[in-house]
């Protein structure tokens, strides 16, 4: 027997061992638990705010069909993708998550290129574009003679990044605190919105909410318009896996990452559910809904302000899903900052040496800074029109569907190759691909992961689609365009200049 397959001690591994298997020495305080970090991930998550904001797109294209089995469809299709995500922070958990997944399972003649690209096309999916344009909409329900502009929106995007950055930059200690308190008002205001609407409402019919198909985008046939709606809905279960970029600050972390996961899509995607249903009881004209979009920007505040009545009750319910949107602003900004300083640790930016630094409190606030400066340049470019509004959904779940599509192939390329040990039976020194503490057991996991692989690629083809046909220029879906341009500058980037120095992650401790 040779030393790798010596028998490990019956204690489980610390957090600080398993980083260390990673190569990776412990830098970041270990204030998450698991309460704290459900509430992490539920706020970059919010299902239930989500889907009153990005429903109008599956309304368009599928109707209240596209909305309510569209959203089941991506909430089955998200919790196999998690399933398998959680299976590989169970076995990694780094603040790296994806791409330092694809780094430990892609063959190594490629590996360093498709560790390089899958890192970029993470950071392509920040922005607080909703925010800023809820508020507005917020605003026009308020006062009807404010004319939302342009400038307005970018405006208005600054000021919900630098909150973000700065609550970052701030409370890096105490954010665990924070998002556990902020957990609960997340619960308690999905009742707060949804018993006054579904009290005060006339309901729709049964055949209303389930059955009603609609077709704005000019498609050929239903099964093509509800293919275009359906990332509107999967938009709206983006952002869990927020969690496990800061991995390395979780105590327990190969075991509560992966359980918080999977508590995270479990409960967002009964809340988001739930409101999409209520939401379609309560709509009076289906019609006359999607013609507010025009000037409120998203339908459901005129659900809101048909249903109560009453402009300032209207405005104070919105105000909840609005608090709940700047909130998971925070966790995102977090998250993504995260990457960019592991990232910069394994030598994989510009400056990576000045990114990597963290303060006496253990922030890395100069990565935190660029995530931020980098968001504000964002408006520049899209400035609150509906070709933004199209952009934003295609790219966002672009974006993240391609990095996770490149990790669960990877892993299921390992797992049908049988490549993937258990970590009991072997010591602490074996660096090999071994199983964490939480996975799918046997050909239940080879098919989540394999469920998880079709269905990515599936909505990720819808992804770059045009809400409609023939397609004006204000309806252009920009998205593959700009996903197309950071790929390229990736490539170009890598071939030109990284491929030089990057070779993946970095190994910081001795195997």
């Amino acid at each position: 027997m040779t030393s790798d397959h010596v028998q490990s001690s019956s204690r489980p591994l610390t957090d600080t061992a398993y980083l260390a298997r990673l190569g990776k020495q412990s830098r970041l305080p270990r204030t998450f638990g698991f309460m704290s970090l459900l509430g992490f991930s539920s706020l970059s998550l919010i299902s239930w705010e989500g889907i009153l904001v990005t429903s109008v797109g599956a309304l368009r294209n599928g109707g209240s069909v596209g909305v309510v089995w569209g959203f089941l469809f991506n909430w089955l299709g998200m919790l196999c993708i998690f399933g398998t995500l959680a299976e590989l922070a169970s076995m990694a958990p780094t603040s790296a998550g994806q791409y330092h997944w694809v780094a430990m399972m892609a063959p190594k003649r490629c590996r360093p290129f498709l560790t390089y690209l899958t890192a970029w096309q993470a950071f392509t999916a920040t922005t607080g574009f909703l925010v800023a344009t809820l508020l507005q909409g917020i605003v026009v329900v308020a006062t009807s003679a404010y004319r939302p502009q342009p400038w307005h929106t970018m405006l208005l995007i600054w000021a919900v990044v630098a909150f973000a950055g700065f609550i970052n930059s701030t409370t890096s200690r105490t954010l665990a605190k924070l998002e556990g308190g902020i957990l609960i008002f997340h619960i308690l205001g999905f009742f707060i919105v949804m018993i006054p609407l579904v009290y005060l409402a006339e309901h729709r019919d049964v055949a209303f909410v389930f059955e009603v198909f609609l077709n704005e985008g000019g498609w050929s046939s239903q099964a093509l318009s509800l293919g275009v709606g359906l990332p509107a809905t999967a938009m709206s279960l983006l952002g869990a896996d927020s969690g496990v970029h800061i991995s390395e600050e979780i105590q327990s972390a190969p075991k509560v990452v992966s359980r918080a996961l999977m508590s995270t899509v479990v409960i967002n995607g009964t809340l988001g559910f739930a409101m999409a249903i209520a939401m379609l009881f309560c709509m009076d004209d289906l019609q006359r809904t999607l013609d507010t979009e025009e000037t409120l920007y998203y339908p459901f505040l005129h659900i809101f302000h048909s249903v109560l009545r009453s402009a300032t009750t209207a405005c104070v319910l919105a105000a909840i899903v609005l608090f709940m949107g700047l909130m998971s602003g925070i966790g995102v900004y977090a998250s993504a900052s995260r990457m960019l300083w592991a990232f910069s640790r394994d030598a994989g930016m510009p400056s990576h040496k000045r990114l990597v630094q963290l303060t006496s409190q253990s922030t890395p606030i100069n990565a935190i800074s660029t995530t931020v400066v980098t968001t504000v340049l964002l408006p520049l470019l899209i400035l609150g029109s509906t070709v933004s509004f199209n952009a934003l959904i295609g790219l966002t779940v672009a974006g993240l569907y391609s990095t996770y599509i490149l990790v669960c192939a990877l892993l299921l390329y390992r797992h049908a190759k049988g490549d993937i040990r258990h970590l009991e039976a072997y010591s602490i020194t074996y660096t090999g691909l071994t199983w964490g503490p939480w996975r799918i057991p046997g050909l239940l996991g080879f098919a989540n992961n394999l469920l998880s692989c079709l269905y990515l690629l599936f909505v990720l083809f819808w992804s770059f689609w045009p809400p409609q046909t023939p397609t004006p220029v204000e309806k252009v879906n920009f998205s593959p365009v700009i996903f197309g341009a950071v790929v390229i500058v990736c490539i170009g980037w890598y071939l030109l200049v990284a491929r030089h120095h990057f070779k993946g992650p970095l190994r910081e401790t001795a195997s």
